[in-house]
């Protein structure tokens, strides 16, 4: 009797996510349902159908330990000595691995962003930015030797090197996950760093997303997280302590005048920029006001990126996840500046989360297949790139 062959199950990739909140690692199991086996060579097929098109089987949430935490911390401020910043490579390493060695045995693929720990997408010599350079950390041979899977990981160098930012790179993602026929939607991530990408719509003959639209706005949570810490706190829950200050105007419309907030996409910016050190007149403010003040801070810059350069193009509904979605002061904020809907992710039932973590196992998979994953009209490149680098695991002898 002869058996036939069992068929392929739909490619599952694990994603690997730590943001510039600082959270800690989100590990997300996805599935993509139809779509080609790996390394079988295919083109990827055409979108289509319902959103979101990535179906998520698991997320895990694992937050960073103090220590560990205070050295990312310190990394992205500058504060770390190349011993330093040695160590935290191979300790958030290894912290990945621990965080996804629980799903991966359902995973054909990992995909691992790692941490940011500075972005410089123009030079500055001023503050002795020679070269446009990105560095992401958390050695991903750790987690291929743990979890016995390929990891893809280090997206965004492919991208400076052709010219770009390296970022903005969820938003080609993003396109394949929850663009939509005769919808105009902005997917808005309130992280550490605010940013969004704007999908006008599925169009047969637009097969490279040339209509996506993406850039950092600015700030998200980064300057509140700061603000929360010297309340004693990580960040603001709910929004709790922003309603408890009292907001300084004068003090936002300053800092509204910073060039970044009117210079056109593409454009792309990080934790280095926004700190509370390089806020003028913060330290003048108490630490209640000073957390309410850069909350309205926040909420106004997203607005005025959407009044200049979003919302001429025709927009019918915007969608936040990230951290901030949970902040109820910023997001009502938001929802009064803006003349149109504003809802979360979990208010539409999907998982905010996940979000980045999938959109990075997406990524991942495309890399893998040799697909170029990369919208290079939002990141200022020469070209698309197939973004990711490979790390193979050893699985015996052969």
């Amino acid at each position: 009797m002869t058996h036939a062959p069992a068929a392929p199950h739909s490619p599952r990739v694990l994603g690997l996510m730590t943001g510039t909140s600082l959270d800690g690692i989100d590990a997300v199991l996805i599935e993509l349902p139809g779509w080609p086996a790996l390394g079988t060579g295919q083109r990827p097929p055409a979108l289509s159908g319902l959103v979101p098109r990535v179906t998520v089987l698991a997320h895990r949430a694992t937050p960073f330990g103090d220590e560990l935490r205070s050295g990312l911390l310190a990394a992205s401020r500058n504060g770390a000595r190349p011993s330093d910043l040695t160590q935290l490579h191979y300790e958030l390493g290894a912290a990945l691995a621990e965080a996804a060695a629980e799903l991966s045995d359902g995973a054909d693929l990992i995909a691992s962003h790692g941490q940011t720990v500075h972005h410089i997408p123009h030079p500055d010599e001023a503050r002795g930015w020679r070269t446009r350079s990105t560095l992401q950390i958390g050695e991903a041979a750790l987690i291929a030797e743990r979890c016995r899977r390929p990891v893809v990981s280090d997206f965004r160098p492919a991208d400076l090197a052709a010219g770009g930012q390296a970022a903005p790179l969820v938003p080609f993602a993003d396109r394949i996950m929850y663009a939509e026929t005769g919808v105009r939607r902005a997917v808005h991530n309130l992280g550490g760093i605010s940013n969004l990408s704007y999908l006008p719509g599925l169009d047969d003959s637009d097969e490279r997303g040339a209509g996506v639209l993406a850039f950092d706005t600015g700030p998200g949570n980064a300057l509140i997280d700061e603000a929360a810490e010297r309340l004693g706190a990580r960040y603001d829950a709910g929004g709790r302590l922003a309603a408890s200050g009292r907001v300084d105007e004068p003090l936002i419309e300053d800092w509204l005048q910073d060039p970044y907030f009117s210079a056109p996409p593409p454009k792309s910016t990080g934790r280095e920029r926004w700190t509370l050190e390089r806020m003028p007149g913060a330290d003048r403010l108490s630490p209640h006001d000073l957390i309410a003040t850069v909350t309205a801070f926040s909420a106004r810059s997203v607005a005025d990126a959407y009044r200049r350069f979003v919302l001429p193009r025709g927009l019918d509904e915007i969608i936040v996840a990230g951290g901030g979605a949970y902040n109820a002061v910023l997001m009502q904020q938001v929802r009064e500046l803006l003349p149109l809907p504003v809802q979360t992710f979990e208010e539409r039932g999907w998982n905010a989360q996940a979000r980045e973590a999938a959109a990075f196992a997406v990524l991942g998979y495309y890399a893998y297949q040799g697909w170029r994953n990369t919208l290079p009209h939002t990141t200022g490149a020469r070209h698309a790139v197939i973004a990711g680098k490979l790390s193979r695991p050893w699985l015996g002898e052969a």
